[in-house]
Parts: C-alpha cells; structure tokens; sequence
C-alpha cells in the first residue's frame, strides 16, 4: 500500500481528538464499548489535542493514503500520558485500524523522532499499555522502559535522540 508521510496541517489538528480516541488500547477479551466522553473527561487524554499548535513543542505527522489522513503521530511537553518534564516531548500515535501493521507508524514515528533530533531535542517519550503490540515498534525505534506509567497497567518508555542513527 503506497502512503505518505509529511507534516500535519493546522486545518488537520482538529483530526487528533479521533485519533486519540482510535489510539485507546482495547484489550483482548474486553467486553463493551469505551464511550468516547474518556477523552474530554480524563485531563491527561484531552490534554494530548485540546489547543494543538497553540504551544511551541507541538509537533506532528500524518500519514495519508490517496490524499485521505489515515494517522497521526504527535508530541507535546504538557501533562498527556507519557509526560515525564517540561523539556521531554511526549508522543501520540494512532492508524485507524485498516491501516495499522502496514509500516505507516514506524514511518511517522522515524519521521517525528528524527525531527525531534534535529531540533536539538534530547529525548522523548511515551505511555503504552504493557500489554499492547505497538510496544515492540517502540522497542525498534530506540524507546526503552524507564518504570511503570501512571499504574501497573502500563510502562513509561524514554528515547534517547542522540543515541539514534540517522535514518
């Protein structure tokens, strides 16, 4: 499947509150619905989109398939989910799920974490459930367990920019 990655548009920040929602990991066996109230309930969630662009760590990429955005990979220094200080961008990514495992979130991560890299940024950073795949792709991409997230449920994992090769 041919897609593109390139920088997210400010026409396109409204996308991330879906894509945020998309990125809420659904564990096997889980019966229900999560309602989509989570993100605007939960400060840390709604943290993640609400005012992208407005503070001057926003960063982000989408990838597009046929010109349609298909995912979105963002960072932010405020409290989302993965926050670890003030200096340390914390990242969001999410496919919508016909897309996912096609390459599209190693591209767009490579693609943010090099241009995190180059603007002098030192490390990043990001929650994930422990028991989400994804994780390994953040294994690939130089992220590493640092201690539990915001409970047992999840890990806290830090990239150290200079220890990446360029891609």
């Amino acid at each position: 499947m041919q897609f593109e990655v390139r920088g997210i548009e400010p026409s396109e920040w409204p996308l991330l509150e879906d894509f945020l929602y998309e990125a809420i990991f659904i564990p096997e066996g889980f019966e229900g619905e999560v309602p989509r109230s989570i993100i605007h309930i939960d400060p840390w969630c709604r943290a993640a989109f609400e005012g992208f662009g407005t503070r001057p760590d926003d960063r982000g990429v989408v990838a597009t398939v046929d010109g349609k955005v298909v995912g979105a990979c963002w960072v932010r220094t405020t409290n989302v989910y993965g926050h670890i200080d003030d200096e340390t961008p914390a990242f969001s990514i999410s496919l919508y799920e016909p897309y996912r495992g096609k390459g599209m979130g190693t591209a767009m991560m490579t693609a943010l974490l090099d241009e995190l890299r180059d603007a002098g940024y030192v490390r990043a950073s990001l929650a994930v459930q422990k028991e989400n795949p994804a994780f390994r792709l953040y294994e690939r991409l130089g992220f590493r367990i640092k201690g539990d997230g915001m409970d047992k449920s999840e890990w806290l994992m830090v990239c150290d920019l200079n220890e990446r090769s360029l891609s």
